[in-house]
């Protein structure tokens, strides 16, 4: 997200939700569902075999 100077807003935005549950959904106190993580892909960029690397790792 900063490379890219994106803020919790523009996430927030971006997944039509408010600001606070997107706040909780990057920091994995609210789970993000597979549409979400999609949305968030795109809007970070990441190339298809990145998508595992950024919403499945521990």
């Amino acid at each position: 997200m900063a490379e890219l100077k994106l803020s919790q807003k523009d996430v927030a935005e971006a997944l039509g939700i408010a600001v606070s549950t997107a706040s909780q959904k990057l920091n994995r106190v609210r789970p993000m569902d597979l549409d979400e993580a999609e949305k968030l892909a795109t809007l970070l960029k990441l190339e298809d075999n990145q998508f595992g690397e950024y919403f499945f790792a521990q």
